[in-house]
C-alpha cells in the first residue's frame, strides 16, 4: 500500500497539545507548531482498521497484556532490530516517562545520584529530581558539527559512590546520535566496571536513516543483559504516543520482580485497551508504513539542511543519524534565550524547542520537529528564514 505523507489532517480542536496549546494573535497567520515530538501523520492504515474493530465491540474493560500482544513485541525486537528478548521480560507501563520516574524511584534512593548526557530530553532530569535524586552531568562533546561521548568525564563521574543509575539515550534526543557498538560498549563497560546500572531509553530506535545502523544496548552481551534495562514504545515509531502504552525489558529476574512491585504500589496492573491492539499491530503488519515514513523523513531532512545551508548558513543543522527531531545551531544569531525564542515564535510564528531547556548545553539551540508534510516543513522554513533576515535590518 502506497501511504500519502504530503496529505495535511487536520489536528486543531482535537485537544491536540501540539497544535491546541498555543494559538496565533486574532488576524494572524496560523502558528505552525513544530517541537512536540509527535508526527503530523496518520498512523498505518491497519493500525486504525483494528482499533476501530475493536471499537466495535462497544465494551471497554479492564485489559491485560495478552500472549499475542508480548508475542508481537518480540518478534518486533527479532525481525527489526535482531535482538532476541523473552516474553516474561516485558513490562507494561503507560509511557516510557512515567516508567523513567518509577525506575529511579525503584533503583535509586533518596539523595543518590543518576548519571544523564546533555545536552538531553528534559524529562531525564525531572525524573531525578521528583524521586529525590540528583541528576549528575556527563555532557557530550561538541566538535565540528558533531556530538561525542566525553569518556574521561564519564569515567571519572563514574568513581561517585552515590550513582547507582546511568540514563541513556539511543538514539539521542536531541542531537541524534545513533550511537555506534563501539561507543555502546564503551559506556557499558565502564558502568559495569563501576556496579552503575543503565537505563536506555531506546524509545527512537525504529527511526534511523538509511545507511545508520541502531544497536539495541543489552543486544551487546549477556553481562550488559542483566545489567540494564530497557525503555521501549511504539509511540514515536507509529505516531501512537496518545494510547500510552510502552515496554520496558527487563531480563534480570530479580530487577524485574523489583520494578513490578513499584508498577503494583502505583496501581498499574492492566493495559489501555487501544495501546494493546494498537501496538500488535502495529509490529504485525506497520512495518512498509514505517519504510515508507523513514524515506519521507529522509528527504525532509534533505530538503531542510538543503534550505539552512543555502538561505539561512547563520544557522547551522546537526546532522541527525535518527529521530525526526532535529537540533539546530544559532548561536551564530547572537540572541540570548528570551530574543531567540520571541524570533521564533512571535516574528516567525514558528513554535520550537528552547535549547535550554535540555541543559545548560543547549543554550543558543532550538528543536525542530520534521515529520509533518512538506507543505509545512516549506512554509516553517519559510517564515524563518524571513525572521533571521529582519534582523540584518
Amino acid at each position: 500500500m502506497q501511504y500519502d505523507f504530503d496529505r495535511e489532517v487536520s489536528r486543531t480542536g482535537t485537544d491536540c497539545y501540539k497544535w491546541d496549546l498555543f494559538h496565533a494573535r486574532d488576524g494572524a497567520p496560523r502558528l505552525l507548531p513544530m517541537w512536540v515530538a509527535d508526527m503530523d501523520f496518520p498512523c498505518p492504515a491497519p493500525v486504525s482498521e483494528a482499533l476501530v474493530a475493536r471499537a466495535a465491540n462497544g465494551i471497554f474493560g479492564y485489559t491485560m497484556k495478552s500472549a499475542a500482544y508480548l508475542d508481537s513485541v518480540v518478534g518486533w525486537m527479532q525481525q527489526r532490530h535482531h535482538w532476541e528478548i523473552k516474553p516474561e521480560w516485558i513490562c507494561v507501563t503507560p509511557g516510557v516517562v512515567p516508567a523513567l520516574n518509577m525506575l529511579v524511584r525503584t533503583f535509586v534512593a533518596p539523595g543518590e545520584h543518576v548519571l544523564i548526557q546533555p545536552p538531553v530530553y528534559g524529562p531525564f532530569f525531572s525524573a531525578a529530581q521528583s524521586n529525590q535524586a540528583a541528576s549528575i552531568p556527563n555532557p557530550l562533546r561538541y566538535a565540528n558539527g558533531r556530538y561525542q561521548m566525553d569518556f574521561d568525564d564519564l569515567q571519572e563521574k563514574l568513581r561517585d559512590p552515590q550513582l547507582k543509575m546511568a540514563i541513556l539515550c539511543n538514539p539521542h534526543n536531541p542531537v541524534g546520535r545513533v550511537w555506534t557498538r563501539d561507543e555502546l560498549t564503551r559506556f557499558g563497560e565502564l558502568c559495569l566496571e563501576h556496579g552503575v546500572m543503565v537505563v536506555s531509553d531506546e524509545i527512537h530506535g525504529d527511526l534511523v536513516y538509511r545507511g545508520e545502523q541502531f544497536t539495541p544496548f543489552a543486544s551487546l552481551g549477556e553481562a550488559f543483559t542483566q545489567h540494564n534495562i530497557i525503555c521501549t514504545a511504539p509511540s514515536k515509531t507509529f505516531n501512537l504516543a496518545g494510547l500510552e502504552t510502552s515496554n520496558i525489558i527487563i531480563a534480570d529476574a530479580d530487577l524485574r520482580t523489583r520494578f513490578e512491585k513499584t508498577l503494583r504500589s502505583d496501581g498499574l496492573g492492566g493495559i489501555n485497551s487501544f495501546g494493546l491492539v494498537a501496538t500488535e499491530t502495529a509490529y504485525r503488519r506497520g512495518e512498509e508504513w514505517l519504510e515508507q515514513l523513514i524515506d519521507y523523513l529522509g528527504d525532509n531532512l534533505r530538503y531542510l539542511e538543503d534550505t539552512f545551508r543555502n538561505e539561512i548558513p547563520q544557522i547551522k543543522v546537526i546532522h541527525p543519524e535518527g529521530t525526526y527531531m532535529i537540533w539546530l545551531d544559532c548561536r551564530a544569531l547572537g540572541l540570548d534565550r528570551s530574543a531567540l525564542t520571541h524570533l521564533m515564535r512571535d516574528t516567525a510564528g514558528v513554535v520550537l524547542n528552547d535549547g535550554y531547556a535540555f541543559g545548560p548545553q543547549g543554550e543558543g539551540f532550538q528543536r525542530i520537529n520534521i515529520a509533518c508534510p512538506r507543505s509545512i516543513l516549506v512554509e516553517g522554513l519559510e517564515r524563518i528564514r524571513s525572521a533571521v533576515a529582519t534582523l540584518k535590518q
